[in-house]
């Protein structure tokens, strides 16, 4: 097989499920509007949804998916994907990217760093399949940059940290061979990090707005063959769902420390015997982590229920077990004094 589509993740048993179906193996580069821009052995083509395909939602290929098409450039089938990185975008989940191997999680070292944006961000990478490995770019704006990546890393255990461009060969190991995406705030400096490992520009980039947030310059995700490999430049995300999310892997030194407890439903609030309250008050770790941790378990948890059901959750969580019927109560005691 050629090099060239092996590293854009071309496989034999690809290959073989085009020739029993009499199509063509393709993997999607782009796509917009039912319309996809697709690499094939044969190069480059454009190519359209089915009919069946445009009318299951759950089947829309995205940047990355392996499909097979016709020789008219309809798209007939989306292979089954072993990892998707997935959001909530306007009230929906969205898929963002399929058949990653590792997901660059980038937070710049200048006013957007922030270590519960990256738990947030690795929970839910974490949850995509692929592996997630942190990059700190903007390192020319942080004087300190020691203390940031070790602060990174007590926020990502188990997540190998990067420091771009100091590192960049660490970034490049990690594309030979495999699919990879990068995520991360707008203005990060993505589109800036993935022209420094082409060697040339590649893509548009932009500045970051005075007030140091970002600005969208990346507008559409694409997959580039590149190093070896393949790289998926993705959008800026504002909003960040945690519906689909791997808590227990983000947040696995709590975890651990849970196992210390007294009590196995211990809420690391006042019971006797905490392991995780002793952690903090040593300094092993930091209030605000698990602070994080309570809150993306509240967000996960929000997320199957109904609008009834997460006030519900609310009330019981402000005023403890009971919530609800007290809530009712009051209620009841402020009618009857009107």
């Amino acid at each position: 097989m050629d090099m060239e589509l092996i590293a854009l993740g071309f496989t034999p048993a690809l290959f073989e499920a085009a020739r029993a179906e009499g199509l063509i193996p393709g993997r999607v580069a782009a796509q917009s509007h039912g319309l996809c821009r697709v690499l094939t052995p044969e190069g480059e083509r454009h190519a359209q949804l089915s009919g069946r395909l445009r009318h299951e939602t759950s089947l829309l290929p995205v940047s990355g998916d392996f499909v097979l098409l016709d020789e008219d450039g309809v798209i007939r089938r989306v292979m089954e994907r072993r990892s998707a990185f997935i959001r909530r975008s306007k009230g929906e989940l969205q898929t963002v990217a399929a058949n990653i191997d590792t997901v660059f999680v980038c937070m710049g070292l200048d006013r957007d760093f922030s270590l519960r944006r990256l738990e947030r961000y690795l929970a839910v990478a974490w949850d995509s399949g692929a592996l997630p490995v942190a990059v700190l770019t903007k390192a020319d704006l942080c004087p300190d940059i020691d203390t940031k990546r070790a602060q990174a890393e007590s926020a990502a255990p188990g997540v190998e940290v990067i420091v771009s461009p100091a590192e960049l060969e660490r970034i490049k190991a990690l594309i030979a061979g495999r699919t990879v995406a990068f995520i991360g705030s707008s203005g990060v400096g993505k589109s800036t990090l993935v022209n420094r490992l082409a060697g040339r520009e590649l893509l548009a980039t932009g500045e970051t707005r005075r007030d140091g947030k970002g600005r969208h310059t990346t507008t559409s995700r694409e997959l580039l063959p590149l190093l070896g490999g393949a790289v998926i430049d993705t959008p800026g995300m504002r909003e960040l769902g945690i519906e689909r999310a791997d808590i227990s892997r983000s947040f696995s030194d709590i975890d651990a420390l849970a196992e210390g407890c007294r009590f196995s439903d211990c809420s690391h609030e006042s019971e006797p015997g905490c392991a995780v309250r002793a952690a903090i008050i040593s300094g092993e770790l930091s209030e605000e982590r698990l602070q994080s941790w309570r809150k993306l378990r509240r967000e996960a948890a929000y997320a199957a229920m109904d609008s009834r059901q997460i006030e519900a959750a609310k009330i019981e969580y402000m005023l403890g077990p009971g919530g609800m019927k007290l809530m009712r109560q009051i209620v009841k005691e402020k009618e009857k004094r009107r």
